[in-house]
């Protein structure tokens, strides 16, 4: 099982060696990683086994920590900082281009937050980039609250837990953003509503509040390509679309392709690592629709580990509505 302790330094080493540790927070206990290092991040879809790419929520020390991620912090949504953070509420802002798209799904805004634990405040104190931090759980299962809850469920698959004893509020954060000027709240969680709209006046509450920090109905086709996107057996849509003379990409796990020129085609991982594949997929198939071609051709992954989240964020990018 993993170490469990309240060694900054330990836990600062294993998450700058690229690692991932389980931290305490107010709400619930978060499965930490380096949220500018996409392999990194990558690995926590991995220990999860997160079924899709859903956006996740970076945390940092303080509000002015978070001016370094985002390129704009509207006056309503600075307000709400100003008063409750640290604390259980995450802000929806526009990133920069420092936060890989793996962390955002390849959306334009980033979850970011302060969590109000006093150990986890000294541990992003001390190292120099965000934590990105879903609930330390595998997927589906209740939400870890104590370090005991985490090591029973994944003990196994990570070395540190930061042991911060029982969370205090035991419920996951609210995520608040912006559409246009309304103030939008996407989640329910551990903020009231009426502690907000006391301080910015009446918010939107989705109808159908979402664990992803995003507007629910998004999440079908997020991303999509501009241009269309097919997936199959490449070999088949190959020989197709050079029949029908149709200008084509190829996005793949790990082959090559001699009778493609070299900038129409990505392998995601030529050594078949599936963690290596999920890293590099946002970044695939943004350079594919930029190129000249009318349609990409993709593959789906072995339908294992990382495979699942890739194949599933695969065939939203293939969905039109």
């Amino acid at each position: 099982m993993a170490e469990i302790g309240q060694d900054i330094s330990q836990a600062k080493r294993v998450l700058d060696a690229a690692k991932l540790v389980a931290i305490p927070t107010e709400t619930v206990y978060g499965l930490a990683g380096n949220a500018l290092n996409p392999v990194a991040v990558a690995s926590i879809f991995e220990t999860k086994n997160r079924p899709s790419f859903d956006p996740l929520i970076i945390h940092v020390p303080s509000l002015k920590e978070a001016e370094n991620y985002v390129t704009d912090i509207p006056a309503p949504l600075r307000k709400l900082a100003g008063q409750f953070w640290p604390g259980p509420l995450t802000l929806l802002l526009p990133r920069k281009e420092t936060i890989p798209d793996i962390v955002t799904s390849g959306l334009d805004r980033v979850a970011v937050r302060v969590p109000d634990h006093q150990l986890t405040l000294e541990l992003l104190s001390k190292i120099d980039y965000p934590l990105a931090a879903p609930s330390a759980n595998p997927f589906g299962y209740i939400s870890p609250t104590s370090p005991q809850h985490v090591d029973a469920q994944l003990g196994g698959k990570i070395s540190y837990i930061l042991d911060g004893g029982i969370c205090k509020v035991g419920l996951e954060s609210t995520i608040v953003g912006m559409e246009g000027d309304e103030i939008v709240v996407y989640r329910l969680g551990g903020l009231d509503i009426s502690d907000i709209e006391a301080l910015v006046g009446k918010v939107r509450v989705k109808s159908h509040s979402s664990s992803n920090p995003q507007a629910p109905g998004l999440l079908e086709s997020h991303y999509a390509p501009t241009k269309p996107f097919l997936i199959g057996d490449l070999a088949t849509l190959i020989l197709d679309h050079t029949k029908e003379g149709t200008d084509f990409a190829v996005l793949s796990l790990d082959k090559k392709f001699d009778s493609i020129p070299s900038g129409y085609q990505i392998a995601l991982s030529p050594g078949s690592d599936l963690k290596e594949a999920a890293t590099n997929l946002f970044a695939a198939m943004r350079t594919l629709d930029e190129s000249n071609v009318q349609v990409i051709l993709a593959e789906m992954m072995p339908e294992k580990g990382l495979g699942k989240a890739i194949n599933d964020r695969l065939k939203r990018a293939a969905t039109k509505g």
